[in-house]
């Protein structure tokens, strides 16, 4: 507990969760800088903010879900009401600086973080925390064999992810233009799922992959399935055609020359009888 005394001096307690602190300190106008003032991270990571204070400090707090969580004195004393919440001082400089940490962050922790120092000169400063969770991502049918130039069709779900994924497709590592698939998005509970549709002719063998990303996350998830492109069968049908045109040339050209032998036969044989 902190008490206030008639002299403005404090006594501080050691209890850890009463967190009546006088706030009637009084200096020079100071400054607060907190870093990020916006931060993005997924559920069971740790985030950390920075605060720096230009002017000599006693007293910090810190609110998180609209709550006083933990409280930072200056000379090295910190109480916390959860061990989710921890903080570190830089000692022996100024401006001194507090790291304070969530541990294993929550969506029930996203929203503002509250930064005070205590006393009329500092205004209290606020970062704003954004929870995102990742789900799975599956490209559905796996790999397909199709003969070159049919229309091949790939669907990639995702599943149980907040915010929705955004989903995007690449073809040997290439990225794939957007009017090439459709993508639809549907809330299920408090998360949300997405299905994607891939449709391109068949020309080589590609490696397919359906990758899902979130702002939060270094690397998106992929999932991808091989197509293997076999060539088109003869066309029998013009091959055929080619064989009887062909073969009627030469039935053709045998007919006329057998004409032309019959009548030079003919001939020779009138003369031999004159």
């Amino acid at each position: 507990m902190v008490q206030c005394l008639g002299n403005n001096n404090c006594v501080r307690s050691h209890s850890p969760r009463d967190f009546n602190l006088c706030s009637k300190f009084i200096g020079v106008l100071g400054q607060v800088q907190l870093e990020p003032l916006e931060a993005r991270a997924l559920r069971g990571s740790d985030v950390l903010f920075n605060a720096t204070v230009t002017e000599k400090w006693e007293i910090m707090s810190w609110d998180v879900r609209g709550h006083q969580i933990m409280t930072v004195f200056s000379k090295g004393e910190i109480i916390t009401t959860e061990p989710q919440f921890s903080a570190t001082i830089c000692p022996g400089v100024e401006p001194r600086w507090v790291e304070f940490t969530i541990h294993n962050v929550n969506r029930s922790d996203a929203g503002l973080v509250v930064c005070t120092v205590q006393g009329f000169a500092f205004t209290p400063k606020t970062a704003q925390l954004i929870v995102q969770e990742n789900g799975t991502v599956n490209t559905l049918g796996g790999n397909q064999k199709v003969v070159e130039g049919q229309q091949v069709e790939f669907q990639c779900l995702t599943t149980d992810w907040f915010p929705a994924a955004e989903v995007t497709w690449t073809r040997n590592g290439q990225k794939v233009n957007e009017s090439l698939y459709n993508t639809s998005r549907v809330e299920h509970g408090d998360k949300f799922n997405s299905t994607s549709v891939l449709k391109f002719q068949a020309v080589r063998n590609t490696t397919v992959a359906c990758l899902a990303s979130l702002s939060s996350l270094t690397h998106p998830q992929s999932s991808s399935v091989y197509l293997v492109v076999v060539p088109k069968p003869p066309d029998w049908t013009v091959l055929i055609a080619v064989v009887v045109s062909y073969g009627s040339f030469a039935l053709l050209a045998l007919l006329i020359i057998g004409i032309i032998f019959y009548r030079r036969k003919k001939k020779k044989g009138k003369s031999a009888t004159l």
